[in-house]
């Protein structure tokens, strides 16, 4: 179709010159048309033939790319200008190689550019390209990877096509389902796609699996019938015209140029709307050639012979035009509206200036079977826009949902391994009606596990990795296809990836210190005089006896209250007078010298900088001492405050590597521990003093299994939990996707929440240990102040000893008369009473 349209369409601009009266030298244009096979010999065997028996002064053609370097080196030779309307190698747009070459048709180099925005519009990152071994395929192949090299698209695989033997040099079933993309982007001339679309049906890797693009579109009806479902979904990409993009054409040379074709070659008109688009541009490739013509001719009066000189000659190698350069020139600087868009050529490159559009079709169920049905459209002054707004791209499996670009794993099979460790996987057995128990895996990672497969359809078989393996070892395992993939509490690290992959992250991880619960502090009488070291407390005592002496000294004479005392009382007043200004509290005597208040200045000052900062230090030591560890944190272990030996470490883990790596710097000298019970009952035994722990797993064993473990310091060594899988997995991107899209919904976060925010530990000391401050901490000061008021008793009493030594003595002598047995007269008498008056005393039985 495209050789008979473009060629009636040649003729029709021919005719149409002749139709407008348009002659060089009085004479009308005419033409030869050779048909060529994609043989460039062929191709310039039939030209230099052409050559040799006619005055030939341009060419329009070939279709053929690899036919186009040869002709237009041929053309240079003879200097003939050459309009291609359907070449489309980007090597032929250099001007400096291709001297007399133009075209009309886009260069592969725009059609590139618009397959990288299709990309872009699907968010597609990666292909497959399968392309025909020659100037055509090749050219486009360098073309899409130099786009796609700046627009982030990964070239999965090149497959060639060898157009001599027919035939793919590798397999393309293996070559295609082996690859991770499941877009594939074909570049082929029209005959060697059907050829090609062919083998793909034949090993059912086109539709539904595969999104496959085309640069050329090949007849569907030449397909059975029962492939007719596979083929839906193919896109084609072909450059079309400025009518289908809504661009300006020339609707008057279009549809005289349909009204000549229909009169000498009605047989071959398809009518105005089925005509194909290349036809459109060999017709302005022949009019820009007949309007350079005219208008080189038109500015020379002289005769035909000065307008266009040709040397002929036998031998077509030696055929010129000999005024040629004119030619060339007029043609760059012709400019005018034709058919397919603005017609316009540079001196810089073989390309039009602009008016590159192309056609996005989409194989699509019809009444007849399956049709190409327009869906996008592309300009070089815009992107892809919709074609019409009631066409929807029906995607391979007739889908309306854009597909993802990347290998599914839907409907596959995956041997999944888990690791049982609370609360990331754990085993419960279930008894029904029958009295069968069956096991059922509960905890974070089933419930991952089931949101994966809701998504993405897989069928999984779970297997419990053996307790006995290490972590390192399920790696390894993975790598020697034990497992598709290992779901559990795996950190990401260097070593691993050089072995395995790792999904995007389904857990935040880092590492923690636990270790013993304390036992509850003991009692330090002293604890509230540490906030001071002894020898700064033997200065203040030195610093208040000597201020106290001072004030002896400076205020013995003039102070009253000093005056009228002993030594030893003015010394004592002194220095109580000393002790209550440095705690802030002053004395009960004021400073009557002006040395004496000068010295009262002085103690102010002790008191305030000293009560500042004994009360600062006090309030840190006893927040210490609620709560006291061996160790605060991973600095305490970088310094060595544990022996190595006390430290266990499991075996095969990212603790390992972190302890290598950072701690010990290479040496293995903790404690080894074979298993995740080794380190609770280790510690618990006292044969361990601490660990690290993944910090999921650590605060649900210290919050709800081992209540007698706590954590200690700040978390380390971020990283995050990865699922394991292959290297170069087909399905690694699909599985990304999903788990990032599971962490933006929020669903990661709620499984978290779910499994690791419990806490069925009870409080016992542990919130009143944080939030208050415990009797042990405070005994010593309370026993001070027990001593102090026993003190003051004792001074108290020696004070009043004399009185207090006379009531005992009263005491005694009224306890000797109560005990008397016998009744007793007593009489009393008084000075003024002249009868004495007697009493009788019962006597009182002892008790």
């Amino acid at each position: 179709m495209l050789s008979i349209h473009s060629r009636a369409m040649f003729k029709a601009a021919i005719i149409l010159s002749q139709t407008y009266n348009i002659t060089i030298g009085e004479q009308f244009i005419g033409w030869q048309t050779v048909q060529t096979d994609a043989n460039a010999i062929s191709a310039l065997r039939s030209t230099c033939l052409a050559i040799s028996s006619s005055n030939i002064v341009g060419i329009v053609g070939p279709v053929s790319s690899r036919e186009a370097n040869f002709i237009a080196d041929f053309a240079e030779t003879v200097s003939i200008p050459v309009i291609s309307y359907a070449a489309t190698n980007p090597d032929l747009s250099d001007r400096n190689t291709y001297r007399v070459f133009y075209r009309t048709v886009p260069s592969d180099n725009v059609a590139a550019v618009a397959i990288a925005q299709l990309f872009t519009r699907f968010n597609w990152t990666s292909c497959i390209i399968v392309y025909q071994n020659d100037g055509y395929g090749i050219g486009g192949t360098k073309a899409l990877s130099k786009i796609f090299s700046k627009n982030s698209v990964t070239v999965a695989r090149m497959i060639d096509f060898d157009i001599t033997t027919l035939s793919f040099k590798v397999t393309l079933n293996i070559s295609l389902i082996n690859s991770p993309t499941r877009i594939v982007i074909l570049w082929a001339d029209s005959i060697y796609t059907s050829l090609i679309l062919q083998y793909a049906l034949d090993y059912n890797v086109l539709g539904p699996k595969f999104i496959w693009i085309l640069s050329s579109n090949a007849p569907l009806n030449s397909f059975n019938q029962s492939f007719y479902q596979n083929l839906i979904g193919i896109l084609t990409i072909e450059p079309t015209v400025g009518a289908i993009v809504s661009a300006s054409i020339n609707t008057t040379l279009l549809n005289a140029a349909y009204n000549i074709w229909q009169q000498y070659e009605p047989e071959s008109f398809p009518g105005a709307t089925e005509v194909n688009y290349y036809a459109l541009f060999a017709f302005d490739a022949t009019w820009s050639l007949i309007q350079s013509l005219q208008q080189l001719c038109s500015i020379t009066t002289n005769s035909s012979s000065s307008c266009i000189s040709i040397l002929n000659s036998s031998f077509c190698f030696d055929y010129r035009v000999l005024n040629a350069n004119s030619f060339f020139d007029t043609i760059i600087n012709t400019e005018f509206l034709g058919v397919s868009g603005p017609i316009q050529f540079s001196i810089n490159v073989t390309d039009r200036i602009n008016g590159s559009y192309y056609l996005l079709q989409n194989v699509q169920p019809s009444s007849n079977g399956v049709a190409y049905v327009p869906v996008l459209k592309w300009s070089d002054s815009s992107n892809w826009t919709e074609y019409a707004l009631t066409n929807l791209i029906v995607w391979p499996g007739n889908l309306l949902i854009s597909p993802s670009g990347h290998a599914l794993l839907s409907s596959i099979s995956l041997r999944i391994g888990i690791i049982e460790l609370a609360p990331f996987t754990t085993i419960d057995s279930i008894e029904d009606e029958n009295g069968q128990i069956t096991t059922k895996y509960v905890g974070y990672i089933p419930d991952l596990i089931d949101l994966l497969q809701e998504k993405m359809g897989f069928i999984p078989n779970l297997i419990l990795t053996p307790s006995n393996q290490t972590y390192d070892q399920i790696i390894q395992a993975v790598a020697r296809g034990v497992y598709d993939m290992v779901v559990g509490d795996v950190t990401i690290t260097a070593r691993r990836r050089e072995f395995v992959a790792f999904s995007s992250s389904i857990f935040d991880n880092s590492l923690r210190l636990i270790l013993r619960k304390q036992r509850p502090v003991r009692v330090d009488l002293v604890s509230y005089l540490k906030p001071f070291s002894l020898k700064l407390w033997m200065l203040i005592l030195v610093s208040l006896i000597y201020a106290a002496f001072l004030i002896y000294l400076i205020e013995r004479q003039d102070n009253k209250s000093l005056q009228d005392r002993s030594i030893i009382s003015s010394f004592a007043m002194s220095l109580w007078y000393s002790i209550g200004n440095l705690m802030g509290y002053g004395g009960d005597m004021q400073p009557s010298t002006a040395a004496g208040r000068l010295l009262t200045v002085g103690l102010y000052v002790l008191s305030l900088v000293l009560a500042a900062t004994y009360t600062a230090n006090l309030a840190s030591n006893l927040t210490l001492t609620k709560s006291k560890n061996i160790i605060s944190g991973i600095d305490d272990i970088k310094n060595g405050m544990i022996s190595p030996s006390r430290i266990g470490i499991s075996l095969g883990t990212a603790s390992e590597d972190y302890y290598l790596q950072v701690i010990s710097k290479g040496s293995r000298d903790f404690h080894e521990l074979k298993s995740q019970q080794d380190l609770y009952n280790d510690l618990l035994n006292d044969v361990i003093d601490t660990s690290f722990m993944d910090i999921g797993v650590a605060e649900y064993i210290t919050n709800n299994v081992y209540c007698n473990l706590t954590l200690v310091g700040a978390d380390f060594d971020k990283s995050a939990f990865g699922i394991v899988i292959p290297k170069n997995w087909l399905y690694e991107q699909d599985l990304d996707v999903n788990i990032l899209e599971l962490r933006e919904s929020g669903k990661l976060d709620e499984l978290t929440l779910k499994w690791f925010q419990t806490n069925n530990c009870p409080d016992s000391s542990g919130a009143l240990a944080t939030d208050s401050m415990g009797i042990e901490a405070m005994s010593g000061l309370f026993v001070t102040y027990a001593v102090i008021t026993i003190l003051s008793l004792l001074l108290f009493a020696w004070t009043k000893r004399f009185l207090i030594k006379d009531i005992i003595s009263k005491l005694m002598r009224r306890k000797a008369l109560l005990v008397e047995p016998n009744v007793s007269e007593i009489r009393l008498s008084t000075k003024t009473s002249k009868d004495p008056q007697v009493f009788q005393l019962s006597s009182f039985n002892e008790g």
